[in-house]
């Protein structure tokens, strides 16, 4: 067995669906209660870890408050003193954060490590949070006149893939509608209460009920404004000989990154000639399959970053799911829904279950997770032995993949 073996030792995902702000509770509050739930769910103290990586995006608009690699050590005594960093790439942060400790841990230095992402966003209005998360963007440079910078700029990617192939925008209220049933199974989403209208057949296209926000993307296209974090401990198989009782639930045995610039519209350009509308996407896919060894068929599901619906929508071809303009297939023939050739975010994703920021990308490795190890409950994908997840930061500037298997052989 090598050395640099990476498992998923446990995790932790707070209640998406709270407050934070309204309960009179701050970045300290939030990240123990990640750290302490994450130690305790992998039967670990602080005194195990080896070293700390913190996904954080917007802490310093939203709370005022940065140095958030930090924070760990601050509301948790025996984190004093361990190497820890906290790592900024918009919504891509918590995977960026989770690749940086597997880089740790392949380089022998540590055998474990903690990894975090938290996020605050209810601390200000919705307006206010939308001009903070537009920070995101190629800041002066694109969107100058958009009111909601994401909404904009996704109605702008599904405009682009509608010029290429063609779309029906009944396809993206399908996605959304799937998103939102899986989220009522999901004890942790944000939207599991939610009384959502009929998106297909109904209200999808009715102004009042399903307003217009920009373009083409309408309210329920849109992921959600979210307090919570989640949490990961990552271990080699060293650790593990050491600590033989230990029951990890994954096994991390891929992973896929690239950075391309921030602007949109210089991704379209240079794509131009490409099959596919972003193909470092369709790249960074590919490159945790290869690493780990696995075509689109061995996937038993995909957590996948539906910020907006045309997101997820573009996902679907680029992953290989369908050929290229092609995702509307898989939609309608009901290939994504759980319990279909290769379900789709199970959790809810980010529409139903919520979006912290700087923890989605942490999140979606712990649902994994759960799927290969047979704990996701009620959204439990059968018989899933390997999960991939999808991540990107920006309009898709910074692209993560990562592929779990279960720890069965």
């Amino acid at each position: 067995m090598s050395a640099t073996t990476i498992w998923v030792l446990g995790g932790y995902q707070s209640d998406f669906s709270r407050n934070l702000t309204r309960e009179g509770h701050d970045f300290a509050d939030l990240t123990k209660e990640v750290v302490d739930h994450t130690l305790e769910a992998a039967k670990v103290d602080g005194g195990d870890i080896g070293v700390v990586h913190v996904g954080n995006a917007f802490g310093q608009l939203f709370a005022h408050q940065g140095q958030l690699g930090a924070m760990p050590a601050s509301v948790r005594p025996d984190l004093w003193g361990l190497p820890s960093s906290r790592h900024e790439a918009a919504c891509a942060s918590g995977s960026i954060a989770v690749l940086a400790a597997v880089a740790d841990l392949r380089t022998g230095d540590h055998d474990a490590a903690l990894v975090i992402g938290v996020e605050l966003e209810k601390t200000v209005p919705g307006d206010t949070a939308a001009g903070h998360l537009g920070a995101a963007a190629w800041t002066g440079h694109e969107g100058q006149d958009a009111r909601f910078m994401w909404p904009h700029m996704f109605s702008r990617v599904a405009d682009e893939y509608d010029a290429r192939y063609g779309i029906d925008e009944v396809h993206l209220r399908a996605i959304a509608q799937t998103n939102f049933a899986n989220a009522r199974l999901n004890p942790l989403a944000q939207t599991r209460g939610w009384e959502v209208p009929d998106l297909v057949e109904g209200a999808g296209s009715d102004d009042e009920t399903n307003p217009v926000v920009d373009g083409r993307i309408r309210r329920f296209d849109c992921s959600q404004v979210t307090d919570g974090g989640a949490g990961v401990v990552l271990v080699t198989d060293r650790w593990l000989e050491r600590h033989p009782s230990a029951r990890p639930i994954a096994q991390l045995t891929g992973w896929g990154h690239r950075t391309v610039g921030l602007g949109l519209q210089d991704k379209i350009d240079r794509a131009a000639d490409s099959p596919y509308l972003l193909p470092h996407l369709r790249e960074t896919v590919h490159a945790a399959f290869d690493r780990a060894r696995i075509g689109l068929d061995d996937l038993d599901g995909l957590e996948t970053h539906d910020c907006f619906t045309p997101s997820e929508y573009v996902a679907i071809d680029h992953i290989g799911l369908t050929g290229p303009g092609e995702s509307w297939k898989a939609i309608e023939n009901g290939e994504i829904e759980i319990g279909g050739r290769l379900p789709i975010n199970p959790s809810g994703g980010l529409i139903g279950g919520g979006h912290p920021v700087g923890a989605s990308g942490v999140r979606m490795l712990l649902d994994a997770g759960k799927q290969v190890s047979g704990t996701a409950g009620a959204y439990q994908v059968e018989g899933a032995r390997t999960f991939a997840t999808l991540n990107f930061g920006g309009s898709t500037a910074t692209t993560v993949s990562l592929v779990v298997a279960t720890t069965e052989r």
